[in-house]
């Protein structure tokens, strides 16, 4: 089941198309990387989902109904410039913003606390956002995305200014809210992220959306049949004959070969020639080989 089918969506500002036609499906339960350079689109795309601006043309459904501004009741969307209210302590400003999206006072208290004492700073509830750091102020924001439980959750850049353990807890945090049926859209320009967390990602540009699919399918879709072979042994094989040589050195050879049955005769041959294999993978391109491929017009 999807929870937001987007369908031929166009907006443009005066002579630019910022989105352009795009269609796309976000099922139940997924986190979905949203990919992009920047000014491709992704954030005007993001502020349609939210209803800030509405789409010139298209249609979005919402848990199968059209999509209408008291949806955003059933969403989170941490935003990459921070929307917090620096003057205010934290635990009013959240206090404030739970019930804003619908939970009564005791609720939201009790939902405060349980994050407060999850993410352990129990001692910030009197503290004014503007004496937090970054990063700080990150978990903070993170938590008034989240603490309503909404069904999408939507997430700009969300690991800037976290060091590493911070930024593990956020991100075990959204695959907890990933594993609890929660749909999670990433927009982010770390790549490595996207392979870590990601189930599906969509890659726009100009407006346009010119990939979209789960995250290994697509690694296996643009392989380039580029295999790693660790041996033992002297052996006298003419490997060029098997592709194009990337690496070589004494005990490991890095070969683009022209097919699979081709990386799987220069296995055979270097058996036959008395190597001893200790290791035979084959090297996947990363979403960032991919993302710039495509962007550059190379595949």
């Amino acid at each position: 089941m999807d929870i937001l089918n987007i369908r031929n969506v166009v907006k443009s500002y005066e002579s630019k198309v910022a989105v352009d036609d795009v269609s796309l499906n976000i099922p139940q339960g997924i986190i979905f990387g949203m990919l992009g350079p920047n000014g491709a689109g992704k954030t005007s795309l993001i502020r349609i989902i939210t209803t800030i601006t509405r789409p010139d043309s298209g249609k979005i459904l919402f848990d199968n109904d059209p999509l209408i501004e008291k949806h955003t009741e059933q969403m989170g969307y941490m935003p990459e410039e921070r929307g917090l209210y620096k003057k205010m302590k934290v635990g009013e400003q959240l206090l404030y913003l739970a019930r804003l999206k619908g939970l009564s006072k005791q609720e939201a208290e009790s939902t405060i606390a349980h994050w407060f004492d999850k993410f352990d700073i129990k001692d910030w509830y009197n503290k004014k956002v503007m004496d937090l750091s970054k990063g700080m102020q990150q978990k903070v924001q993170f938590i008034a995305t989240v603490m309503h439980r909404p069904k999408l959750i939507i997430l700009d850049e969300p690991f800037s200014g976290l060091d590493p353990i911070n930024a593990k807890l956020i991100e075990n945090e959204i695959i907890r809210r990933r594993d609890e049926g929660t749909s999670i859209i990433f927009s982010t320009h770390r790549m490595e992220q996207v392979e870590e967390i990601c189930d599906k990602i969509v890659l726009i540009n100009q407006g346009k959306n010119v990939l979209e699919g789960d995250v290994n399918e697509i690694k296996n879709t643009y392989k380039e049949n580029l295999y790693n072979i660790r041996y033992e042994g002297n052996i006298n094989v003419h490997f060029e004959q098997f592709g194009e040589i990337t690496h070589k050195n004494d005990n490991s050879i890095t070969i683009k070969c022209d097919s699979s049955q081709k990386a799987n005769d220069l296995l055979k041959w270097m058996i036959q020639n008395g190597a001893l294999i200790n290791s035979f993978k084959e090297i996947l391109p990363t979403i960032n080989d991919i993302f710039i491929r495509k962007v550059e017009g190379n595949i």
